[in-house]
């Protein structure tokens, strides 16, 4: 993929954003909630809901329209395009065409935070990366641009797109909603605190399966950070954006300081304690615009402080950090890091045995 070709990639994907933003918000004007909240597939990667599925249609229809129109090949991941069930989640255009000719992969999300979108509660996002094709496979760090594109709830007359490339300052359009029009450009800024009192620092945990570890890392690693609570305080905040798309946003315009989603890494020790299976995760599709939260200045990076690079599919489980600035990953992962290898092993971080409540979590000897 040339360089002088990012401009014309970043607005096709912009193209197939607004298709997908427009057809999402005609949809919920034509169909109530009870109908979108309902699920019409379940798959390794996730749920499916009516919501999703109009969104998928317009990912497929636009990429075979493109190759077609452009006489190019390129690699389509994204939920809902297996060509056979239990067969990965890719498929190359032109029809026919065989992979090896392709320029590029391109990786979608088109409903990142459906959940939400579809009780009306909060802005869902459409995610999508290009990588250069790469026969031995690509990576979350091979993503050369990106683009994320806000799906907003009903009352909301603004929403966001933003998009980046490697080398070049992300880049924010907001629209009016209504008439599409630009009302501004912006580059976002993240947060330059140093510290995360009176911040927004959270560590995910939407679903049952392994909150009380996460929620027990994120009480000592504030204690750690900030000292005991004192009264009629509330020192940090959380938020639990259900959209990694979301959540990357809320760091790279300034809301949010610290963000950690360590699920993935907690199915060990679910297993161990007899307490079910791994849930949902996050996958590479949500992670796929990662590029356009670090062109703003994010540090976002495994929980180990390497850089993300899953696979490019729709299956591989991600743990991730994002930090608003090197400041503050400067104070908190040294911390986090640590609270986080204990917990693996220990369960209930910073608590001497005998202060552990009796609910199956483990013993320092497990």
């Amino acid at each position: 993929m040339q360089l002088d070709q990012t401009d014309h990639l970043i607005g096709r994907l912009k193209e197939l954003h607004k298709g997908i933003r427009d057809s999402i918000m005609r949809r919920r004007r034509e169909v109530p909630m009870e109908r979108l909240v309902q699920v019409v597939q379940s798959t390794e990667s996730d749920v499916k809901f009516d919501i999703d599925a109009a969104a998928e249609e317009q990912v497929v229809d636009f990429c075979r329209t493109w190759a077609a129109e452009s006489k190019i090949c390129f690699v389509l991941v994204a939920e809902g395009v297996s060509p056979a069930p239990g067969e990965p989640e890719r498929v190359v255009f032109p029809d026919g065409a065989d992979e090896r000719d392709a320029q590029f992969i391109l990786i979608v999300d088109p409903c990142d935070g459906s959940r939400e979108l579809m009780y009306d509660k909060r802005s869902a996002w459409v995610l999508s990366g290009i990588a250069p094709y790469k026969r031995d496979g690509c990576t979350l760090a091979d993503i050369a641009l990106a683009v994320q594109t806000e799906l907003p709830i009903t009352k909301q007359n603004l929403a966001d797109t933003l998009h980046a490339a490697i080398g070049a300052r992300t880049s924010c359009e907001r629209y009016d909603v209504a008439s599409g029009k630009v009302v501004a450009r912006f580059c976002p800024v993240p947060s330059a605190a140093r510290t995360i009192e009176q911040g927004f620092a959270t560590i995910s945990k939407f679903f049952p399966g392994g909150k009380e570890l996460a929620a027990r890392i994120e009480e000592s690693l504030a204690h750690r950070i900030l000292g005991p609570i004192r009264k009629g305080q509330a020192a940090i905040f959380d938020d639990q954006y259900i959209s990694t798309g979301g959540q990357l946003y809320e760091l790279m315009i300034g809301h949010d300081r610290f963000i950690a989603d360590i699920r993935p890494l907690t199915a060990g020790w679910l297993a161990r304690r007899g307490l079910g299976s791994l849930g949902l995760c996050a996958h590479p599709y949500d992670l796929c615009t990662e590029l356009v939260a670090r062109q703003a200045g994010v540090h976002v990076c495994q929980p180990d402080g390497r850089p993300l690079a899953a696979p490019l599919n729709t299956t591989s489980e991600i743990s991730w950090v994002g930090y608003a600035n090197q400041s503050l990953r400067n104070l908190i992962e040294p911390h986090f890091q640590e609270l986080l290898a204990n917990s693996l092993l220990h369960g209930i971080p910073d608590e001497p045995p005998e202060h552990r409540p009796a609910m199956g979590l483990p013993q320092p000897n497990d």
